[in-house]
């Protein structure tokens, strides 16, 4: 029976089979040293030969456990056999096993398959999958339940801008922008409470350290509420107990790029702003009036919290109209609606929605929009019947770049897309 790397030291003194890569070769004198390397771990093994294997290969080894605090996990393998699985070849156009703080990102992607292998840049992958985890467990608990919307639609959610054309069959359509028109038809339907983990889609000539044309999106919908308030509310419960559920199985990954999470009191602490007020702030502190939320200014507001409530999270709500989608429920000419600002970058939009039928028809002109071009099936929801309801979606990768402190949210995509990069 094969034995992970992270237990070998639980085997001292028995023969076991472990299976992995090869990840560094050391040769001292007669004895060779190899480090092997599986999805827990790595492990030592001992050759008391000269070998002949390059790094990278795959193979299966049996030998006998010994003690040794010098080794990883403080225990090594006496090697009796080894079987090749799969032999790599000599040539690496990656160094799997060298530190990557100096590579360049282009170079990391360009060798993906290979930069995936290195334990630090694959790590990342876990915290994301750590998220997604969290995120749905605490959202189950709450009588939620998860959907999966089709990423075909005839129409874009934010007003038809950004859409990447499609061909299907006789028809025309485009990759999903956001589940959005599809969380309100089934918080229509008598499902209340539902989310979604899923790609989204944006065609947006973008090329900054903060945009993917392919991303995945934590989104939630729900019924039954007054205001963007209850969703802030939600939205904190559901950071913490992501916060909480990464320190207490992934310390070892935080610790590994020096990263913390928030504590629990401090998300609480996350100050609610008005969009007006954080213009107001972000002028003061650089000395200039601004008109517009930049990335700067997420930068200075999250700063401003941090000194002023020693966390650095920061909701703006009370959007003006012209900003936000037509589905947004107005406030006269502002709207209940709200941005998440966390460590200086926009992880969360969301906010209650029209819900009143005769309100929504008088909406769609003010936007340049018709019944029958946002999709006649989506404004029969409000025809027939909906509740009040809203919701919020969570950038995926921005989260999981702002817990890690990296530099490009393409670091935390798997097969990043942007406007060049379709490969690997």
């Amino acid at each position: 029976m094969r034995v992970l790397a992270k237990d070998v030291k639980n085997y001292v003194g028995k023969e076991i089979v472990v299976m992995g890569w090869i990840h560094r070769i050391r040769e001292l004198g007669g004895v060779t040293f190899i480090v092997l390397r599986d999805r827990s771990g790595q492990t030592q093994l001992v050759y008391h030969e000269k070998t002949e294997f390059n790094l990278e290969s795959v193979v299966k080894v049996t030998g006998l456990v010994l003690a040794n605090e010098k080794a990883p996990g403080g225990a090594e393998l006496n090697v009796s056999a080894t079987e090749i699985l799969g032999a790599a070849e000599p040539d690496l156009p990656f160094s799997v096993n060298q530190d990557t703080e100096k590579t360049s990102l282009e170079v990391i992607l360009d060798n993906r398959q290979l930069s995936l292998r290195n334990p630090k840049l694959r790590s990342i992958f876990t915290i994301k999958s750590a998220i997604s985890q969290f995120f749905s467990e605490y959202l189950r608990s709450q009588d939620f339940t998860e959907v999966k919307t089709t990423k075909l639609v005839s129409t874009g959610a934010e007003g038809g801008t950004g859409l990447f054309e499609v061909e299907y069959f006789e028809n025309k359509v485009y990759l999903a922008q956001s589940p959005q028109l599809y969380k309100q038809t089934m918080v229509a339907s008598g499902m209340e409470r539902i989310f979604e983990v899923a790609q989204a889609y944006r065609a947006e000539k973008h090329d900054t350290p903060r945009h993917l044309n392919e991303y995945v999106s934590l989104d939630v919908e729900m019924a039954f509420i007054d205001s963007e308030q209850e969703l802030m509310v939600l939205e904190r419960e559901i950071l913490k107990r992501i916060f909480a559920g990464i320190t207490q199985y992934h310390q070892e990954i935080l610790t590994l790029w020096g990263a913390t999470v928030p504590s629990s009191a401090q998300v609480d602490a996350f100050p609610v702003i008005a969009h007006e007020e954080a213009k107001n702030i972000i002028s003061e502190k650089l000395g200039h009036r601004v008109f517009e939320i930049n990335p700067e200014g997420e930068r200075v507001i999250c700063d401003w919290s941090m000194e002023k409530f020693g966390c650095d999270g920061v909701f703006i709500n009370e959007f003006p109209r012209k900003k936000r989608p037509f589905y947004a429920y107005p406030l006269g000419l502002k709207t209940m609606s709200f941005d998440l600002i966390f460590r200086g970058l926009e992880i969360t939009t969301g906010g209650r929605r029209i819900n009143d039928y005769q309100m929504m028809k008088d909406t769609l002109p003010k936007f340049g929009l018709t019944e029958e071009g946002v999709g006649q099936w989506y404004i029969d929801n409000f025809k027939y019947g909906c509740p009040p309801h809203g919701g919020f979606a969570i950038g995926l990768e921005r989260l999981t770049q702002k817990i890690l402190g990296l530099t490009n949210v393409k670091e935390a995509s798997l097969f990043p897309r942007d406007r060049k990069r379709i490969y690997p």
